[in-house]
């Protein structure tokens, strides 16, 4: 059933919004109160949902149900929720063969289905994230489905989908032969946001599909240095990359890709402490942020981030792999730009290599910071000194203007130990 049977609904203000999917392939519309409803927004944590209704963003997804307060607070913002139904994972020990766990499972969730079905900010649902990563048994997609007829039987005013790794071929023809229930289906592509447009046709995609993550370049997709550590963009090349995803595919595609959630609003260590968050963890925004306003309101900020394109340690940048001696001093520059010409900081840290191994957004932990390591800490130009520890490093910069932005860079290195 790939377009949601609503009953009517109330209005947004008082009841639950009734929400479909109308059209036919390459012209789906999401209607929202019958009214056309592009979702443009990014996935969010609480306390973070005004800085991103701020910036223009109309809508934000979840990754769990939680107490229904993201709801609440969405709803006083005038944001709309794809709430996310947090499925079992087999790759974190959930068995599909376990009848009585799979039931288990469906019961809870009718509990949370019937419990925020009439919320007004209630856009969708989503089962699952990522159910297909390192998934074997094909069971989960019967559950997918179980869970997806639950709902249209409590809530037939929210349509229902599920949130994919990637759009692999053999993934699709699961859903559509195993999860027939569902509404439209949901991809989250990084790097791979390019090539969408292209796996679609690939696959003779006639479905409705949202973007339920999307954004920087992925830490799996980009150059590694010799010892295997990934190079994270710039805060100038990831903001690029922000637009380039959302012009050349997402906005692209209206009748194809139905909505759209960047990733993330807001801050998490995942191999970095800034690979993937739009906010630092002080509260700044990036370029990335700056990008997403434009995105969504067509519009630059009128005081931009820093822009930050280039850093170096030795002379040399993270693609050459730069390896330094316990105890040696190397010269690290960073070239950074401010549109408005407004005074600048600087702040330069050294961390040791993340060792996660964690995969689908799964917590990590930030490695400390190494202290004392830095020779003038404010400057556009430092000493490092290379740490005693043989090992991999990274260096880490931020550049900050006076109005609240930031850009960003690092560089991994690697220190051997004296003769």
């Amino acid at each position: 059933m790939l377009l949601c049977l609503t009953m009517m609904g109330c209005n947004a203000a008082d009841g639950p919004s009734k929400v479909e999917i109308v059209g036919v392939p390459g012209a789906y519309q999401l209607l929202r109160g019958g009214q056309p409803y592009r979702p443009s927004g990014a996935g969010a944590v609480a306390g973070s949902l005004e800085s991103l209704k701020a910036h223009g963003a109309n809508s934000i997804r979840t990754w769990h149900v939680g107490d229904g307060q993201i709801l609440d607070d969405a709803q006083a913002l005038g944001l709309s929720v794809s709430l996310c139904l947090d499925v079992g994972r087999e790759r974190l020990g959930f068995d599909y063969n376990d009848e009585g766990a799979v039931a288990a499972q469906l019961h809870r969730f009718r509990q949370q289905v019937d419990r925020f079905k009439n919320h007004p900010a209630l856009l969708t649902w989503i089962i699952g994230n990522e159910l297909n990563l390192e998934a074997r048994n094909p069971k989960v997609w019967d559950a997918v489905n179980e869970i997806a007829e639950m709902i249209h039987e409590v809530d037939p005013n929210h349509p229902v989908t599920t949130a994919l790794a990637g759009l692999g071929a053999q993934d699709v023809e699961l859903l559509r032969s195993r999860a027939p229930a569902l509404d439209f289906y949901s991809t989250q592509v990084y790097g791979g946001i390019m090539g969408l447009d292209r796996a679609m046709d690939a696959l003779g995609l006639t479905e409705p599909l949202m973007v339920t993550e999307w954004g920087t370049v992925g830490h799996w997709e980009v150059p590694s240095t010799d010892w295997q550590a990934p190079i994270e963009l710039t805060s100038a090349a990831k903001a690029a990359q922000y637009v380039a995803g959302y012009e050349q595919v997402i906005k692209a595609n209206p009748g194809r890709i139905i909505g759209a959630y960047a990733f993330l609003w807001g801050q998490k260590q995942e191999r970095t402490p800034t690979w993937y968050g739009t906010l630092m963890e002080t509260g700044e925004r990036t370029e990335a942020a700056d990008a997403l306003q434009y995105i969504w309101q067509g519009v630059w900020p009128r005081n931009r981030a820093p822009s930050v394109s280039l850093i170096r340690l030795a002379g040399e940048t993270a693609n050459q792999s730069v390896v330094g001696v316990a105890g040696m001093r190397l010269q690290a520059d960073v070239v950074a730009l401010d549109a408005e010409n407004d005074a600048l900081t600087y702040r330069w840290t050294v961390r040791p290599e993340s060792q996660a191994k964690e995969i689908g957004g799964d917590p990590e932990v930030v490695p400390s910071p190494v202290p004392n390591l830095i020779s003038l800490p404010s400057g556009a130009k430092v000493a490092v000194l290379m740490p005693p520890q043989p090992g991999a490093y990274r260096l880490f910069v931020e550049v900050l203007d006076d109005a609240g932005g930031v850009g960003h860079a690092n560089l991994p290195f690697y220190v051997q130990g004296k003769d």
